[in-house]
């Protein structure tokens, strides 16, 4: 632990704590620290000014990271027939109906995301109580539950990442690796905060981005000059 101590101080150092920074300054700070020993990644943190206990101010959606996360996603379908086949030749790594319901049932989770077909959906839906949870449920407002099997298994492999408010109003969301190049960060960053700003319920009032942060797995956050963020998505 003193190792790990001495490694954050150490990364403090180089933050000063009473500037907003722009998020490609905080991009570079972020992979200026000393580094873990293995490849950390590289998160954003975002306070919404919703309140998600009313259902028209959930924010939730998602969208691909122009150079994914840099984590190789596992995908499991449920479909059937020609579509058992476009998932395949997509590259999903399990394909199944009623098989794969019941291996999933009987305690199997070895995959990251899920992706059905709508006319498997009411079988699917016995998973509800183990895949809603721990966030893996297709939807079909996430472009999870579809026909176009393959396009839906390539974009979570390309890097779809999903994004959905806690019950404080915050945003966790993964942006890539710390050995990406700073400016590969700074894209999908972008590319996940204007998904996020496109998103704002139409009943929130007030200040939509409250904050924005970003860190490295075992590091401090960085804040970001959220006004000027907020000012580059002004109709």
């Amino acid at each position: 632990m003193p190792a790990l101590a001495k490694r954050y101080k150490a990364a403090l150092a180089l933050i000063d704590r009473a500037k907003p920074y722009t998020v490609e300054e905080a991009i570079a700070t972020v992979k200026q620290t000393p580094g873990a020993k293995f490849d950390e990644s590289v998160d954003i943190s975002l306070r919404l000014g919703v309140d998600p206990k009313h259902a028209d101010q959930m924010v939730r959606g998602a969208v691909v990271l122009p150079h994914g996360t840099g984590k190789a996603m596992r995908v499991a379908v449920f479909a059937k027939g020609e579509k058992e086949r476009e998932a395949r030749g997509a590259g999903a790594d399990y394909v199944g109906a009623e098989d794969l319901i019941e291996k999933i049932q009987g305690g199997w989770m070895e995959f990251d995301s899920t992706v059905a077909t709508p006319d498997l959906m009411g079988q699917v839906g016995k998973l509800g109580k183990v895949l809603g949870p721990r966030g893996l449920m297709p939807n079909p407002k996430l472009g999870t539950v579809t026909f176009d099997i393959a396009r839906a298994v390539r974009e979570v492999k390309a890097g779809k990442v999903e994004f959905r408010v806690d019950k404080a109003g915050n945003v966790h969301v993964p942006i890539g690796k710390k050995s990406f190049s700073a400016a590969q960060l700074a894209e999908n960053a972008m590319t996940l905060v204007e998904a996020i700003m496109r998103a704002k319920p139409a009943a929130a009032k007030g200040q939509y981005l409250r904050s924005l942060t970003v860190s490295s797995t075992m590091g401090p956050g960085v804040r970001v000059d959220v006004q000027r963020v907020a000012n580059l998505f002004k109709k």
